[in-house]
């Protein structure tokens, strides 16, 4: 797998255009650069300067709309930075073409992304930091036969349980610190189209139980809404 890192130019002074912070107010245009980043060879090859309109089609194949794994898609999530400052983390199955995402957008960046392969080393028994963003929500049943009941929020003193029983592979180690919140997506860019997502931050400790487990729930993420900065679990050694 492969890591990014995607400081985002938010912009310090309210008087002055911030087209970054825009641009992350809207978890869609987000979604939809990171797919640039995918560009088929059909794309590279008659559009290697990006030139052309986006087309969905022309990126991103076999990463999106896949059961995410090792061998196929991507993961993102957006964390906040001090002083107002955002960072975008990538998790890819494949090495992303930054540089082509970005060729017409340079203005959202503050600095060039950093890309590095990424293989934990997990062991049985091993103590991680982790961070998980995650739209925690369950089904209600549904009146009608044969269809899926509405997804609701899970109530607050609840959203412990909701990330234990998705533990493959991991154990908590305690009760992990919660952020709660909302995300916002727009497809149109209509103002009353757009729709607003529960959210919640993870932030604690695990022991890792099962380490083949454990890796295949971080290439898989945990929960829905991947398409929207969700499931995207981050551990850390300590």
């Amino acid at each position: 797998m492969y890591h990014s890192c995607i400081l985002v130019d938010t912009g310090t002074n309210p008087d002055q255009p911030r087209p970054g912070r825009r641009w992350l107010h809207n978890l869609y245009r987000v979604h939809q650069r990171i797919c640039m980043a995918f560009p088929t060879d059909a794309r590279r090859a008659l559009d290697g300067a990006f030139l052309h309109p986006f087309r969905p089609e022309d990126f991103a194949a076999g990463q999106v709309k896949v059961a995410r794994r090792s061998e196929a898609g991507f993961l993102f999530r957006v964390d906040p930075l001090p002083m107002g400052r955002a960072m975008i983390l990538v998790q890819s199955a494949v090495a992303p073409d930054w540089d082509y995402a970005f060729h017409n957008a340079r203005h959202l960046l503050a600095a060039d992304p950093l890309v590095r392969e990424h293989d934990p080393h997990l062991v049985a028994g091993q103590r991680c930091c982790f961070r998980l963003r995650a739209n925690a929500v369950r089904r209600l049943p549904s009146p009608e036969p044969n269809r899926d009941g509405p997804r609701v929020p899970v109530p607050a003193d609840r959203l412990v349980a909701w990330l234990q029983r998705r533990a493959s592979g991991f154990e908590l180690e305690g009760d992990p610190a919660l952020t709660p919140g909302y995300v916002y997506m727009n497809k149109t860019g209509r103002p009353g189209d757009g729709l607003r997502l529960r959210s919640v931050r993870f932030d604690g400790f695990l022991t890792v139980t099962d380490s083949e487990a454990l890796s295949r729930t971080l290439a898989a993420g945990i929960g829905p809404g991947k398409a929207f900065g969700f499931g995207l679990l981050s551990i850390a050694p300590v």
